[in-house]
């Protein structure tokens, strides 16, 4: 009885393996806490970069003096996936509204989705434009704004319990220099 008490003394005094053991415990909480930490941080770097890449496209159409054409709203958004730098499809649409007095609404002058077919947004017409109204400034009659709307898919490069996600843009910019941007084919007047 002595000599198996003193074995179980023994044993509990015993402290070989318990960097083994912990190691086994904590190793993978810090890989997934690494893993989740970067996940995160590359998710807020991709809202970043859309969000900027979004506001450049609007800030070069708010510049845009001249009646633009399809084409030009094709190679913004090659631009686009330029400046966001992934190889994931962006979805854009391209909109000019005014605001009438005399309505009391927002309306739309011409809108266009950019890109192949299976990309395309639905245009905005001033039936649909009322959904959005909520999200655009208040207005002075007969003023012109442009709005900007992107999405993007973005996928977690690893899983760590983060769904895919759409990174929605939504911007609205008064054109600079000339009252509406106008389109090709389109009436803006």
């Amino acid at each position: 009885m002595f000599a198996l008490s003193q074995t179980l003394k023994q044993f509990a005094r015993d402290e070989t393996g318990t960097v083994m053991a912990e190691t086994v415990i904590v190793l993978p909480v810090l890989l997934w806490a690494f893993l989740a930490m970067f996940v995160y941080w590359d998710s807020f770097r991709s809202m970043n970069t859309v969000q900027k890449a979004s506001y450049t496209i609007s800030d070069i159409i708010s510049r845009e003096m001249k009646t633009v054409d399809m084409t030009y709203f094709d190679k913004l958004r090659d631009v686009m996936e330029l400046l966001i730098d992934r190889d994931q499809d962006v979805k854009m649409r391209i909109t000019s509204i005014t605001y009438k007095q005399t309505n009391l609404q927002f309306e739309v002058l011409w809108s266009y989705s950019p890109g192949p077919t299976a990309l395309k947004l639905p245009e905005l017409t001033t039936a649909t434009l009322q959904d959005l109204k909520t999200r655009i400034p208040n207005m002075s009659d007969a003023d012109y704004a442009t709005i900007v709307e992107t999405e993007t898919p973005y996928v977690p490069a690893f899983n760590i319990g983060m769904n895919p996600i759409t990174l929605k843009q939504f911007i609205i910019t008064r054109p600079r220099f000339v009252a509406p941007t106008c389109m090709t084919g389109r009436v803006c007047t």
